[in-house]
Order: structure tokens, then sequence, then C-alpha cells
């Protein structure tokens, strides 16, 4: 039998082992400073049934509404809760906007979610069955607004978002996801923990099976379906480019929606647009294909874009300058004195063909408003692709410098992961030099 026909039920019934997968490649983050007097990122413990033992954090602005709406924010391989809460803009923005963000976050080694499982595809057990949990637990305890809960997640956090969507489409409004796969498309029903086929595009289904898919996993549903945002760039080696084509394929069916745009636009250079079964702001699909982008697609904006989609937000142009970012109270005057600084390079993670690290920046005696960053590589490696800095290289040699909203650091104080890279070559960490502007 396979995942696509399995009758959903979510009561009573715990599967007896979660299958995982690993994926080939760490994803890009936007790291955004958080202020030193902001709310903080919260363990949650005893939230629900749980079955594959996967950890809760919260993360509750000052300023949360009175009946705010909700975000799950879904790491990727590889990453945590943690990772997702200071790699991307998600608590910037509910600290602007008072909505609450719950980040799962995974315990197994791969540090991959269940994307494949019976259990996990049809609500009876694993990821899918922890994660609910956390939304009912947030809902009981913040009085979440319930036509305002939204999931969106990058790579396998991607994957699930869709999961999370197809199997319980009375909680969810809305999904966003980047670099992402079809529900079911990863489904396997011998435990393995990859599918290949599927990473590969090698799935091609019509929109009626697809959509077949979702409405198997609910028989009797009558409600409204979520809305899905699909992020995914063309160029992608890890969850190859076709599952774009399919995700569209799916969530338009679902919708009731054939597969041609109602509107399509280029809203930023090398981003294109199509809308479908409406041209507004919140149709039922919107996809975005980045022309020229790999599997680490995530910049800095985004996530407002995203936002925007949910309709927690008015319309913000996605080339919005980040000065807006929250800067620590602390921080002294762009004009005031400098002094020393010192940096330091720090791998987050690796894999076959490359490596991520952040770096910190750290003032001396006098607080600093900008700084410029040199080294050499010891062994031949470069950098792919860098966020938060400009950078530059020539042969061994790296510059990289702020780009403005994360130049200015408090005397004796550290911006922690204030920019970052992708790194080919073996993984290495050189001595910096830091120059204060």
């Amino acid at each position: 039998m396979s995942a696509n026909t399995l009758p959903r039920l979510r009561r009573g019934l715990v599967a007896a082992a979660a299958a995982v997968f690993v994926a080939a490649a760490a994803l890009i983050a936007v790291m955004v400073p958080r202020p030193a007097d902001a709310a903080q990122l919260t363990q949650i413990t005893d939230f629900g049934n749980n079955p594959s033992g996967i950890e809760m954090y919260l993360y509750v602005p000052d300023n949360v509404a009175p009946e705010p709406a909700m975000v799950l924010g879904i790491h990727w391989c590889t990453g945590s809760a943690q990772d997702f809460y200071s790699g991307t803009e998600w608590a910037r923005l509910a600290d602007r906007y008072g909505f609450v963000v719950v980040y799962p976050s995974v315990t197994r080694s791969s540090k991959c979610w269940d994307v494949a499982s019976p259990a996990s595809l049809n609500g009876t057990g694993s990821d899918s069955v922890g994660i609910k949990s956390m939304v009912d637990w947030t809902i009981n305890r913040y009085h979440v607004d319930t036509d305002r809960i939204y999931s969106t997640g990058i790579s396998s956090g991607a994957m699930m978002t869709n999961v999370m969507l197809g199997v319980y489409p009375e909680v969810f409004a809305a999904g966003a996801a980047f670099s992402g796969v079809p529900y079911t498309c990863f489904a396997t029903d011998d435990g393995s923990e990859w599918n290949s086929q599927c990473s590969q595009g090698q799935i091609d289904r019509t929109p009626q099976q697809w959509g077949d898919a979702v409405r198997t996993a609910n028989p009797g549903y009558s409600g409204p379906w979520p809305r899905m945002q699909i992020w995914h760039g063309t160029d992608d080696d890890t969850l190859a480019y076709p599952n774009f084509q399919e995700q569209i394929d799916q969530w338009t069916n679902v919708h009731g929606t054939d597969q041609t745009p109602e509107l399509s636009d280029t809203p930023q250079t090398n981003w294109n647009r199509t809308r479908y079964g409406g041209t507004g702001a919140q149709a039922p699909v919107e996809a975005i294909s980045l022309q020229g982008v790999g599997h680490n697609l995530m910049a800095n904006g985004m996530a407002a874009k995203a936002l925007e989609f949910f309709g927690l937000t008015a319309p913000v142009d996605p080339t919005t300058s980040p000065t807006t970012v929250p800067t620590d109270p602390t921080t002294g005057p762009t004009s005031g004195p400098t002094g020393g600084c010192s940096a330091a390079i720090k791998v987050v993670s690796t894999w076959n063909s490359g490596w991520q690290a952040n770096v910190d920046v750290t003032a001396g005696d006098a607080a600093i408003s900008g700084w410029t960053l040199q080294w050499t590589w010891p062994s031949g490696q470069t950098i792919s692709s860098s966020w938060n800095a400009a950078v530059t290289s020539s042969g061994s040699a790296v510059t990289a410098e702020d780009v403005g909203w994360n130049g200015a650091v408090a005397a004796g104080q550290t911006r922690t992961s204030s920019w970052g890279f992708i790194g080919t070559g073996a993984s290495a960490t050189p001595q910096v030099a830091c120059t204060p502007a």
C-alpha cells in the first residue's frame, strides 16, 4: 500500500519508528543580529504528543498581539531551531508585526525532517504529529488566531511545510516553501531515508494525481485549502528544478485552478513570478523561479515577501534597505569614536562539495561604526557565495566589508554571525585581520 492511498488516522496510533533522510547540501541563511533587549528564543517541553522526540522552541515578541498570528519556521537538513532563529529574518519580522514564531527542531543525527514515512505523511505519527502538537500548545497558551496560522521552511523544512499543509489543511491558512518538493514526492514504504527519484526531479505526475494525494489524506474535508507560495532556483542540484513545477501542479489542482498563470511578472532581477487562481498578493498559488540560482537560494528580503503572501503585512519591496533592521540600543552612534576590532571565521556545516561558515566581529575598547576584514586562504579555498558583506577576492586573498546596517558594534561586544559564506575546498579558519571604519 503506497503512502498516497493510506487513510488518514490522527488519534490512537503512534508509528514504531520514523524514517529520516540525509540532504546533500547546506542552506544559505541571512544572518540578522538580535537586539540586546529583545525577547528571546525559549525551549518548550511537554507540549503534547511527540512520537519522534523532536524539540519545540518559541519566539514571542515583546509587542505580541492579543490574538496573534503564528508562523512555523522549519529548518533545513543539518540545521536546528536555533539556526533558523538566528539565520533568518522571521524573528525580526515578528518584532515588527506582533506574531509568534514556533521553531521545531530535529533531534535525529541527520537533522532532517521525516517527509518519507507513511506515519508522517498521513498524520499517524512521527514528525508531523509532533509539530501539530506544537501548534496546538501555542494556540492554547497564546490565544492564537486560528485563521492566521502559517508554515515556512527551507529545503527539508520546505518539504515539511508541504507535508504539514497536505496533512492538516484545516489548520494552516498558507505556506511558503523555499527549495522543496510536493507533498508525498519523497514517500517511501520500506524505511528508506532518501528518495532519489524525487530529489533528481524524475517523478512527473499529473496535476490531478498530485492533487489527489492531498485529497486522499483528507477524506471528507470540505473546508478551504491552504494557499501556497513556492520558491526554487533553476540551478538547484540537490532538489532538482522540475520539483518547482510539480509543486505548482499539486497546489493549483488542490485549489481547482489550472496551470496557466493569471499573472506573470519580474518583481526583481532574475525573479520570475507567476500567480494562479488570482492576481493579487494573496493568490491561491504564487511561484517564484530564481534564474541561475542553486539550492542555497534564501536571501535578504525573501521572508518579507513570504509575509506579504501570508497577508500579515502591507506589500514590501524585496530590495528594501536592511537599515530597518533593529540595532542594539547600546551601540554607539556611527559618528562616535572608533577602536580596534577582531574577527573569527566559524565553520557551521560541511558536506561533500563545500561548507558553510559564519563570521563574528568583535569591537575593542571603543565602539566601531564599520569594519573591513582581510585574510588569505591556506590551500586554494574559494567563496562561492556570501550574504550580508561585500566580498572581493584576488587569488587566495579575501577582503570583506560590512553593508551598513551590520557595521556598528558596541565597545567590547561581539556581533555574532555578522555575515556568512559558502566555501569550496577543505574547510578552513585562517586568521582574520579586522580594520574598523
